[in-house]
């Protein structure tokens, strides 16, 4: 700043979430000092010894996740969340830029090259997993590598059209795959959303019953606020046993198991809550859930629905997944203006309240206003009917 002879100069701090404490000092505590405008007219630079004014500088930091970052410092920042670009957006991005940068990287011209919409869908789905198009850019020069040798070899004339079967021809074995809807409508199983750093995904929800006692079983690697959303489900399902009608204190003759398919990777989050309770309902019932239905939201004890963050990740992510309706909270509708609307076109959104909602739409069900109305036993799991033995009355002496 001396030497630019200028006292307001914009200083980009980048990636201060991976700020590390060691036994030289904690980098975060000189910023609280650093960024306090209440404080930093006095900055005292402890290298050259003396005190220096920074409230003129305009600072600005960036950062991939929030929680390693100190709530100290956080509460000195104006923070701005900038989501990841979605898919139609990427594609947008190779088509005008990445493509046309590659091509003069590789000596190429674009009669030698031509990328079909289906050919970067799949680079985009099957090659890449990120929130930004860095590695979309890596897979773009790639293939422009792959073309510069065959026009190289066949001469300046050749035209080669990249499309989806030549991606894994040149780039080989997709690298990751895409959540989609289930072949056929099944029972304990649910098309949940959900949101990740690279944008949303499918997560599908499993439940079965077995003879037990009553234990509740939860895995797939879940955080703590997703398992409380699987207890805050099932509490709700007892709550309406009688509404359902189930056989009282169904829930001490059997066990039940909460699954979430790929184990491998940590989910959390609270937006799982009424996708469990559907699944927990549809086992009890035996009733199927409608294979091509998604659904979002966190659920109360009382069945309320409330509203989720990351909506428009989830809703591109089941349009991807070849998903017709969408079961949302009624407080994320105003969320539906940020969805391109020819995505909006292709699917049916639906807005509920309550979990009784959710479960008239979601279950493979005749008469939905049937669904708390009587229900003949037969449908109820075989071990439902045995009788709890009655113990003889004990009396001491």
């Amino acid at each position: 700043m001396k030497k630019a002879k200028t006292n307001n100069p914009v200083f980009c701090l980048d990636e201060v979430d991976k700020m590390s404490t060691d036994f030289r000092g904690d980098p975060s505590a000189a910023l609280l000092e650093v960024l306090d405008p209440e404080q930093n007219f006095a900055f005292s630079d402890h290298y050259l010894d003396m005190d220096y004014d920074l409230s003129e500088v305009f600072f600005i930091t960036t950062a991939n996740t929030l929680y390693s970052i100190p709530l100290p410092l956080q509460d000195r920042m104006e923070i701005i969340h900038l989501p990841g670009y979605t898919e139609p957006e990427k594609l947008q991005i190779a088509r005008q830029f990445l493509i046309k940068k590659q091509q003069e990287a590789n000596g190429l011209t674009p009669e030698n090259i031509h990328f079909t919409d289906n050919a970067l869908l799949t680079v985009i789905r099957l090659y890449t997993r990120e929130s930004g198009v860095r590695n979309l850019e890596r897979e773009i020069a790639t293939l422009c590598r792959k073309v510069a040798k065959e026009v190289v070899r066949k001469g300046k004339e050749t035209r080669i059209e990249i499309t989806a079967k030549k991606v894994q021809q040149y780039l080989g074995v997709p690298k990751f795959r895409y959540g989609e809807t289930e072949e056929k409508d099944e029972i304990g199983i649910t098309t949940g959303l959900a949101w990740t750093e690279v944008g949303g995904e499918l997560l599908h929800t499993e439940v079965v019953l077995m003879p037990g006692k009553g234990k509740l079983s939860i895995t797939g690697r879940l955080g703590e606020v997703m398992q409380e959303s699987a207890q805050a489900a099932l509490s709700y399902v007892r709550s309406r046993a009688e509404r359902l009608k189930l056989p009282r204190n169904f829930y001490n003759k059997m066990d039940i198991h909460i699954h979430i398919p790929e184990g491998a990777i940590p989910k959390d989050g609270p937006s799982a809550g009424i996708t469990i309770a559907t699944s927990i309902v549809s086992a009890l019932l035996r009733k199927p859930v409608k294979r091509n239905t998604a659904m979002t939201g966190e659920i109360t004890l009382r069945g309320r629905v409330l509203p989720i963050g990351g909506l428009k990740e989830k809703i591109i992510a089941a349009h991807r997944g070849k998903v017709k309706t969408v079961i949302i909270p009624k407080e994320n509708e105003k969320d539906l203006k940020e969805i391109p609307s020819r995505i909006l076109k292709s699917l049916e959104i639906i807005s509920v309240e309550h979990m009784d909602d959710v479960l008239k739409s979601a279950l493979v069900i005749d008469d939905p206003a049937l669904l708390f109305k009587e229900q003949s036993e037969e449908s109820a799991p075989p071990f439902f009917h045995e009788e709890t033995p009655v113990l003889p009355e004990m009396t001491a002496h």
